[in-house]
């Protein structure tokens, strides 16, 4: 058997999953559909979390334990793309490619069922909950041993950002940690026609936005790269009452801890100054999410070798640093890990991630197979000399 042969049967577990999507942290219907189509192949499925689904297959020689991570759950999205498979499910649907994903590791776990000779170790297979809410199932899959004698792990994301067909690839760090804030202030309501004799929390929240813009510019070093957005801006509730309160919520996307803590200090400087002037209080809170997500440099430059080999030097790209999140970046604070990115956009034609009417192309399926089911083989092999699986399955 080899991975061409598997594309139909990787296209109908994408087009099951897309037709039967569930959203973070309510990927039931999901889970037992994966563990059904392992057990078919006498295979035996575990879980880490209790909502993860974890199986694992070993070679014919011992030696190092390799994650291949798909991701499973869908956005909260009413679909719009007329697909003759379209969702079924009111309001969710798959509008990141994780349908793909899981149809990819499906194939992979088919593959390497028929081809144990393949493997010098073992391979884990990971159907990941939960990675697009917070907190995120990469998480719950650290605490509850996922990574547990691990020697590494690979992850891959199809990417419409990325012309269809090329892969991208990059050293070090590569997504941005995605941390989020909430700034409540409490100052003194009152009639809006007597000011003075309150203490405005909708100045105070006007003038910390405009503050916030220097955190950027001003406090850290021109290298470094962040981003502040405010998604929420709460106050009041009738146009001629000042109120007691404002509330504000955003996030702060970074490329390390030590950037985020300086963020988080010249937040807490500028409105304790700010509400120290107007006479107020105020409770802000911090919350670390995704850490950054940092690809290992050998893993990297691994992948990018099978990648020229298999695709050839144009169609391999050295992408700049993203400054989304992914909670991939969990795993690769433990083990050493490389996130590959598979080019499925058209330019003019094709919709960004979340977007209603996100489609992946399916033609990618057995091409992403092949890159990563190379890459682990070569891993596990701990040799230099490439094992030609693209060659070899005539894709």
């Amino acid at each position: 058997m080899t991975l061409t042969n598997l594309h139909q049967t990787m296209v109908d577990y994408r087009r099951h999953f897309h037709q039967y999507p569930e959203v973070s942290y309510d990927e039931v219907n999901t889970r037992l559909y994966i563990i059904k189509e392992l057990e078919k192949l006498e295979l035996k499925p575990y879980t880490f979390s209790g909502k993860d689904v974890a199986v694992e297959i070993a070679g014919l020689q011992p030696g190092k334990t390799v994650i291949i991570r798909a991701d499973m759950d869908a956005l909260p999205v009413l679909e719009e793309t007329g697909l003759p498979f379209s969702s079924k499910i009111e309001g969710v649907m798959h509008a990141c490619g994780h349908d793909g994903h899981m149809a990819i590791l499906l194939g992979l776990i088919h593959y390497f069922k028929e081809n144990p000779d393949k493997i010098v170790g073992k391979i884990r297979f990971l159907f990941q909950h939960a990675e697009e809410d917070v907190p995120a199932g990469a998480i719950e899959v650290v605490k509850s041993g996922g990574l547990k004698n691990a020697d590494a792990i690979f992850g891959f994301h199809l990417w419409e950002p990325l012309e269809l067909g090329k892969i991208g690839v990059r050293s070090g760090p590569t997504m941005a940690g995605c941390d989020k804030f909430t700034l409540t202030i409490f100052g003194s309501g009152g009639h809006g026609s007597m000011p003075n004799e309150t203490v405005d929390p909708t100045i105070i929240a006007a003038q910390f936005i405009t503050q916030l813009q220097t955190i950027v510019s001003r406090s850290l070093h021109p290298l470094e790269q962040a981003v502040i957005s405010i998604g929420e801006l709460k106050s009041g509730t009738n146009y001629n009452v000042i109120p007691d309160t404002a509330y504000i919520a955003g996030t702060v996307r970074q490329f390390g801890k030590e950037i985020a803590e300086k963020i988080h200090n010249r937040m807490d400087k500028i409105i304790s100054g700010l509400c120290e002037s107007f006479g107020a209080k105020y409770q802000l809170e911090y919350l670390h999410g995704d850490p950054t997500l940092v690809n290992d440099d050998q893993l990297y430059k691994m992948v990018k070798k099978n990648a020229i080999q298999l695709f050839g030097k144009k169609r391999v790209e050295e992408i700049t640093p993203i400054l989304g999140s992914e909670d991939f970046s969990n795993y690769t604070e433990v083990i050493p890990g490389m996130y590959t990115y598979i080019g499925i956009g058209r330019p003019g034609e094709t919709y960004g991630h979340h977007h209603p009417k996100f489609d992946i192309d399916e033609s990618m399926l057995v091409p992403a197979a092949t890159l990563i089911s190379q890459s682990v083989i070569h891993f596990l092999a701990g040799e230099e000399k490439l094992i030609n699986l693209y060659q070899a399955n005539n894709i």
